[in-house]
């Protein structure tokens, strides 16, 4: 007698039935939240960087007035001289002819400007901060790339109605243990200010310092005054 073969489908599983337990730590893996801890640790972290880099924007945009402003130009002569810092051990070159002032103002441990006499609108200052004991090197910051790219951002302000401080980024390079950006700076109604800066960082022995050399001349004189503030900014070690 033959047997007969039932065709029936087997029966589903049941509808709630728990997932495997691997899926369901991953599951919770995945939506675990930042502690409110990490979350601050993360934003202190930024603030700093902001703060780091508004003090470079400041060594760009507080020189322009350092010299007294005066109707006749001056000749800049073409040979250069080495100014040398023992105390705060950097050295740069600079014309020959122009006039040194130095200072320090609040939450900056050191300036020093390098001008030619009778023109506010041509200059190089090296600016040195404080930094915290978690800024060992520049890489601290990023990239040379990232580095720029957040220094000019921050600076822009043309996106705003109405616009603002207009900045761009041009070039960005590391050589020579130091971090090189140039880029322009532009007010409404204003001519473009054209700036090469030199970064660096190294410690006293007590805390790390960030060394900001600005250079920075005005974009319609640069066929007249670029190669100077280009050897000027490029010449900058420290010792």
């Amino acid at each position: 007698m033959a047997s007969v073969v039932s065709l029936r489908p087997p029966a589903p599983p049941p509808r709630h039935s728990a997932p495997p337990a691997r899926a369901k730590v991953i599951l919770q893996c995945r939506a675990r939240p930042i502690p409110p801890s990490e979350q601050n640790v993360r934003s202190d972290e930024r603030t700093r960087r902001r703060e780091a880099l508004l003090q470079i924007f400041l060594s760009a945009v507080s020189f322009p007035f350092i010299a007294n402003n005066a109707s006749a130009e001056t000749d800049l002569q073409q040979s250069f001289r080495i100014y040398e810092d023992e105390m705060n051990k950097f050295r740069i070159s600079i014309p020959q002819d122009w006039l040194v002032g130095t200072g320090e103002a609040n939450g900056i441990k050191s300036i020093t400007a390098f001008y030619p006499k009778g023109t506010s609108d041509l200059n190089v200052s090296v600016v040195i901060t404080g930094l915290g004991p978690d800024y060992t090197r520049l890489e601290s910051f990023g990239t040379v790339d990232a580095f720029a790219e957040s220094l000019v951002n921050g600076l822009d302000r043309s996106w705003k109605r109405p616009p603002g401080l207009a900045a761009k980024l041009i070039n960005s390079k590391a050589a020579n243990g130091l971090y090189y950006v140039e880029y322009t700076l532009q007010n409404p109604g204003e001519k473009c200010r054209h700036i090469l800066s030199a970064i660096g960082m190294a410690s006293n022995g007590w805390y790390n310092r960030l060394y900001t050399v600005t250079g920075q001349f005005m974009e319609d004189e640069s066929e007249k005054y670029r190669s100077q503030i280009e050897q000027s900014v490029s010449s900058f070690r420290l010792i």
